[in-house]
């Protein structure tokens, strides 16, 4: 999710802390259980700073290691030993509780999205994406966002967070169905289908499909439940050859083929060199797949540059390509 959501959902956990009579009648520990739910919320997205360092570290471990089994152990370790240290220590447990539950439901939230996490880390480094809610869906927010004013001024606020997480995951479930039917109308459609990729858009009646059979990648939009091709990719094995052998031990190459599992591939020539160009097909704008992995290489199989992430132009494209090492 979003970080405005995970703020949103800091409250409505603080919320809950109140059904015990012990913090409801303790301001203080209300107000410093209601901060650990909300930097509990936020903990597991600290890897963003990796931003500041490449592309290919933050698409290699963003929602990757921060998300994992012992990062959930780590940050609820450290948070409740830090809460504890300027309150009373004898509400431990309390903070221990709450700030488990603040990271947990951060990591298990991040599952619903197209993006998903390496939540089994260490045990697997497979990335799970349920493909049911989008980033940001503004009516998960807006569930939460109704409960912060309860949680700020103390009125019912535990009452209302429960009944908020119940409407929660009955829409939880009812997005799980949507899923199902998106997938029942694509095989209706491609009865030879292997893989359906579904990514939920911010409209909760439209998705952005990749179905792959044996021989094609279709990429298309649902929309109301009409199922709507807009290209068709022959599957083809990357060549073996130079090129690709030195392609895939690029870090940015490594990053994005742990992230992408459906891509296509193109190999460009020109006068002094070529590229090789990975292509995300989950990601889609009306004329552009601006998801990619691109490197450079001279004709001694040299690479001279290459670049992963989010582009939306060719010519911003070769200016990061110019920019990179």
């Amino acid at each position: 999710m979003d970080t405005g959501t995970h703020l949103v959902m800091g409250f409505t956990l603080g919320g809950l802390a109140t059904l015990s009579p012990i913090v409801l009648h303790d301001p203080h520990l209300t107000n410093s259980l209601l901060l650990t739910t909300i930097i509990g919320s936020q903990l597991p997205d600290s890897d963003t700073i990796l931003k500041l360092r490449n592309n290919a570290k933050y698409l290699k471990h963003h929602r990757g290691i921060t998300h994992s089994i012992p990062a959930v152990i780590l940050w609820t370790l450290s948070l409740s030993a830090i809460m504890t240290l300027f309150n009373n220590r004898e509400h431990f447990g309390l903070y221990l509780f709450w700030s488990f539950l603040a990271v947990s439901v951060h990591v298990f939230v991040d599952l619903f999205n197209a993006y998903g996490t390496q939540a089994l880390r260490p045990f697997s480094k497979r990335w799970i994406a349920f493909g049911i809610i989008n980033t940001f869906d503004p009516i998960i927010f807006a569930i939460h966002l109704v409960g912060v004013p309860f949680v700020i001024f103390h009125f019912r606020a535990g009452p209302i967070c429960v009944m908020l997480y119940f409407i929660m995951i009955f829409y939880y479930a009812f997005r799980y169905r949507q899923k199902q039917i998106v997938i029942q109308t694509v095989t209706k459609k491609l009865p030879d289908v292997k893989r359906v990729y579904v990514s939920p858009s911010i409209k909760y009646t439209h998705y952005h499909i990749v179905a792959s059979t044996d021989s094609h990648h279709y990429v298309g939009k649902i929309k109301k439940r009409i199922f709507k091709i807009h290209d068709v990719f022959k599957r083809i094995p990357l060549p073996v050859i130079e090129d690709v052998k030195a392609a895939f031990k690029d870090e940015n190459v490594k990053s994005f083929l742990a992230f992408s599992p459906v891509y296509i591939w193109e190999l460009i020539g020109h006068d002094d060199h070529k590229e090789l160009r990975l292509i995300d097909l989950r990601y889609r704008t009306e004329t552009y797949y601006p998801f990619v992995a691109v490197v450079k290489f001279d004709y001694e199989h040299n690479i001279i540059s290459s670049f992963t992430g989010w582009i939306f132009s060719e010519k911003k494209l070769q200016k990061k390509l110019k920019a990179e090492p």
